[in-house]
């Protein structure tokens, strides 16, 4: 399941994830699985016809990254392996972070963080042009939004019927997610 809310420059994109990481950390071994969500640049298109046309919309690249994750073996509700990644480098995160409020309450701290963009660009080291006024309006609007939609799919998380692990999860390193 993927959620994009756009704004300006920039768009939250929410998304179940199941995880088996090739090279897990001490004490990360064996399967995650959550709800991952990024903050990202996006890029209008070019209309590809009449003005009447749908215009292209090309997510980019992170920005943010939170990992709402617990281990698939452990207990419901632990946000064991929860963590975010202040830092992006191009494409790729930075290390993971894992933070006692962040796992205590998940959904209070992201909505914290959702409403004050500037400060989570700060912390990421992203430059404060990377977006607009309107970013931060809309995405402090719509906070409350994203984490009801982040609550929803938790909630589909643990019933099972999201963050699944693909046909074959036996191999090391597993992903299956749109993010």
């Amino acid at each position: 399941m993927l959620y994009v809310f756009g704004f300006d420059r920039v768009g939250v994109a929410v998304s179940d994830i199941y995880f088996v990481d090739p090279n897990p950390a001490n004490g990360q071994e064996g399967a995650e699985r959550g709800v991952r969500l990024e903050l990202r640049k996006l890029e209008p298109g070019e209309l590809k016809g009449s003005i009447y046309s749908a215009r292209p919309i090309t997510v980019e690249r992170p920005l943010w990254r939170i990992d709402l994750l617990e281990s698939v073996n452990g207990t419901p509700g632990s946000f064991d392996r929860t963590h975010h990644h202040p830092g992006i480098d191009g494409w790729e995160p930075g290390r993971r972070v894992f933070d006692k409020e962040l796992s205590g309450e998940p959904l209070k701290w992201l909505g914290e963080r959702l409403a004050d963009l500037e400060g989570v660009l700060d912390s990421a080291g992203v430059d404060r042009d990377e977006v607009s006024p309107a970013d931060v309006a809309g995405l402090r609007e719509r906070a409350q939004e994203i984490v009801d939609t982040v609550g929803r799919l938790l909630d589909g998380v643990r019933s099972g019927d999201l963050a699944t692990p693909p046909g074959d999860s036996s191999a090391t390193g597993v992903r299956a997610s749109w993010l």
